[in-house]
């Protein structure tokens, strides 16, 4: 059985000012989701999952599944508010989506087989959907899952200073821990991350996540589980966000499942402000004079 490809595409994506998931970044108007979708056809993933707001669907069936049809299976799953579906009567005020790894449980009713989550707006690269349908395929089980480790040097900003999960990995290739750190950036040819009001250097191949990870099903039940506990600690807090690394950190910590951090040489590229986008679409036109894609992508 073929691994599936989860996106989230739920964010409303407000710094972006409009739906960057369905904007259009290639020379025909290609999306980035566009090209996520084509390397992971060409990996070997046998179905896309995409979790949406139930509002978007319209627009996603419409740019979508005629070009899909008969290359992938596709379907559609929405991510909300309700916490009934977990058992929870409670009810909690939210102002915003409560984050990536409640928007993962969207998918626990349609996705029966080893998958990978990544986000909707960045641009990962051939090389990470190879390496991870291989490590789904022959190295992932329900103790057992990964993470694409970029090189934190391929994926920095000329727009300013980023956030990035620093991973820290032990001697096997495992993940041991992820440190958030919110201020990154080069400064006179070194990268330096920023902390009360110091600088202090990472090597150019520090391995960060950018939220591409492989799972088994069995992380719906931990997840859920995780998610119940969060809400409820939260239900005062309606900015608190459940995240993915949540998951990891909590599994690794308690010697429930290992990560195996696959490393990946790609550069890396996403869009969080309209200024980012002049420099996805060089960046897209230049893998595409480079031979890595076709200029017109689903002919």
């Amino acid at each position: 059985m073929k691994p599936t490809l989860l996106i989230l595409a739920a964010g409303m994506a407000s710094r972006y000012g409009s739906m960057k998931q369905i904007d259009g970044f290639g020379p025909n108007g290609e999306t980035i989701i566009d090209y996520s979708i084509y390397d992971a056809i060409k990996a070997g993933f046998g179905k896309v999952v995409f979790i949406i707001k139930e509002e978007f669907v319209d627009n996603f069936k419409a740019i979508f599944d005629p070009k899909l049809k008969g290359r992938i299976e596709v379907d559609y799953v929405f991510q909300n508010f309700d916490l009934k579906q977990f058992g929870i009567e409670e009810e909690i005020y939210r102002e915003k989506p409560w984050g990536t790894a409640h928007a993962i449980l969207s998918g626990r009713k349609v996705v029966k087989e080893p998958f990978c989550v990544i986000n909707a707006d960045d641009f990962y690269g051939f090389d990470a959907y190879e390496k991870m349908v291989h490590f789904l395929n022959a190295e992932a089980t329900d103790s057992n899952y990964s993470i694409i480790g970029y090189q934190i040097g391929k994926t920095l900003s000329d727009f300013g200073a980023v956030s990035r999960g620093v991973c820290k990995v032990d001697a096997s290739g495992n993940l041991e821990e992820i440190i958030e750190r919110t201020k990154v950036y080069e400064k006179d040819g070194t990268i330096v991350y920023e902390e009360n009001e110091k600088e202090y250097p990472l090597a150019y191949e520090t391995p960060v996540s950018m939220n591409f990870w492989g799972f088994t099903p069995a992380v719906f039940k931990i997840t859920e589980d995780l998610f119940k506990v969060f809400a409820l600690e939260n239900k005062n807090n309606p900015k608190a966000e459940f995240f993915i690394p949540l998951i990891g950190e909590n599994l690794v910590k308690s010697n429930t499942a290992t990560f195996k951090v696959v490393p990946t040489s790609n550069q890396w590229f996403g869009v969080t402000y309209k200024e980012d986008k002049p420099f996805v679409q060089n960046s897209i036109d230049q893998l595409i004079k480079d031979g890595m894609y076709p200029e017109s992508l689903w002919s």
